[in-house]
């Protein structure tokens, strides 16, 4: 087998790959889609909840670096 079919092979299985991947994370959007809506439908409000998400990755040191932050331009705003 020369080099050029190795490498064409090589190419096609790694885009294969990609799109096999590509599908997968499809398929998890839309479940993570439908979880939201289940929690609008319940009651819940889906913006927080990714609010929510999107602190709870966050380091503790660095969540309340930010919140200080946010206090303080709050307070500077008279919004506290």
């Amino acid at each position: 087998m020369s080099e050029g079919n190795v490498a064409a092979d090589q190419l096609r299985l790694l885009i294969e790959g990609v799109e096999r991947l590509e599908e997968e994370k499809k398929g998890l959007n839309d479940d993570i889609r439908d979880k939201y809506l289940e929690a609008k439908a319940t009651g819940y409000d889906p913006k927080i909840m990714r609010q929510i998400i999107r602190l709870r990755k966050m380091p503790p040191h660095d969540r309340q670096e930010m919140e200080a932050i946010l206090e303080t331009y709050l307070a500077a705003l008279g919004m506290e």
